[in-house]
């Protein structure tokens, strides 16, 4: 067979893949898993009496944005992982800044607390449940984010099937904000961080096997 054969019979019946294909499935992923952890959130914790006074705190919404801001980053260095080639460097710094902030706002609050306050600013009221409540609200994301990365073209399993369950963690946390009573940053730089890890490291051992291609 000549090479020209050869290259026209590996062309014959190629469609072109759509040039938002890793967006719309990845926002298709979010929006089900958001759902689906906003359904368990409701079902099986209920959302905070008070939240429409939280509402109008700055406090909550610090709260939210530390969640936020590494599913923005988590989502990028998931998106670029789906794509084979695609740098990740400026999205892991992305990744970082969040968690570098938060665990130094946590110690400088920690220090500045008496001394008899400190653990219980570390622990509050929920640390026994706090990361595991989160990492059941991360199976929606987990599964639907799989899901996204399966259809594409991960090269890095391991560290493409991390990123996936630290997207879930992340947005597994974002959700639990709803129910959380806990409003101290030291709580949330070890526990909602301790949250996210968990869905974090089990992406990381299946990504092997559920997004090799």
């Amino acid at each position: 067979m000549k090479t020209s054969e050869f290259v026209s019979m590996l062309a014959t019946g190629i469609v072109p893949t759509h040039p938002y294909v890793v967006a719309r499935r990845f926002a298709a992923a979010l929006f089900f898993g958001l759902s689906g952890a906003a359904c368990l959130v409701v079902a099986l914790y209920g959302v905070r009496g008070d939240m429409p006074q939280m509402l109008t705190t700055p406090l909550f919404w610090l709260k939210v944005a530390f969640p936020l801001a590494v599913v923005g980053a988590s989502l990028f260095i998931a998106m670029r992982l789906s794509r084979p080639g695609a740098g990740t460097t400026f999205a892991w710094i992305t990744l970082a800044a969040p968690l570098v902030l938060i665990w130094v706002v946590a110690l400088a609050v920690i220090v500045a607390a008496p001394p008899a306050l400190r653990l219980k600013l570390v622990l509050g009221s929920t640390w026994q449940v706090c990361a595991l409540n989160i990492s059941v609200l991360s199976i929606p994301t987990f599964i639907a984010v799989f899901w996204a990365m399966k259809g594409l073209a991960p090269t890095r399993p391991v560290i493409a099937g991390a990123a996936a369950g630290l997207l879930s963690g992340a947005q597994a946390v974002l959700v639990y904000t709803l129910y959380c009573v806990e409003m101290t940053v030291p709580f949330w730089g070890v526990w909602y961080v301790l949250g996210m890890m968990a869905p974090t490291m089990v992406g990381g051992v299946l990504g092997p096997r559920f997004l090799r291609w």
